[in-house]
């Protein structure tokens, strides 16, 4: 699913680097989650920029929350503009300026990205727990298992679950 997603980002991204004439020197994809630091695509950019002549060299992004969920990430971006190694951020879903009301204002659509993480991490540890009390089960459905939805919770699978016992009673023979 999240593949389709990036394709979509990068379609549109390289249709608005073209509107705007901006010259696309290398693509980075990170297919890991922006919520923790250490994503080795994004560290791999983030290098390049540092090792960078300054006001060289710019990051179009689709929105901030792709470049950073977590406080790491973003203030690694935002010293870099500090220091000049980055001369600018682009998105054609979110205005940014470099200058410190860009950069404020940057910061708190970043911050505003890890509190939605952070936040959406919660309510699908407290979903998880009341599915629990009612006797439901949360997350994935095991091997054999179908979801319902007239009863809006998990069922062994007609011909599915019969295969599963008979091969967890043939490996407990």
């Amino acid at each position: 699913r999240q593949i389709l997603s990036l394709e979509a980002q990068t379609a549109e991204l390289r249709e608005f680097a073209e509107k705007e004439n901006l010259e696309i020197a290398e693509t980075f994809v990170e297919k890991k989650t922006a919520k923790v630091p250490g994503r080795p695509i994004f560290d791999e950019m983030i290098t390049k920029l540092e090792n960078s002549l300054p006001h060289q060299v710019g990051i179009l992004s689709w929105h901030p929350d792709r470049l950073s969920r977590n406080s790491i990430d973003g203030g690694r971006i935002i010293y870099l503009l500090d220091t000049g190694k980055l001369a600018n951020l682009k998105f054609p879903t979110f205005a940014f300026e470099n200058n410190p009301s860009g950069k404020f204002f940057l910061s708190i659509s970043l911050s505003n990205a890890k509190y939605y993480i952070d936040n959406l991490s919660e309510n699908v540890q407290r979903g998880n727990r009341a599915k629990l009390r009612r006797g439901e089960w949360p997350g994935q459905k095991p091997l054999g298992y179908v979801y319902d939805h007239r009863l809006r919770n998990i069922v062994p699978h007609p011909k599915k679950a019969k295969i599963v016992k008979k091969v967890f009673e043939e490996f407990a023979d």
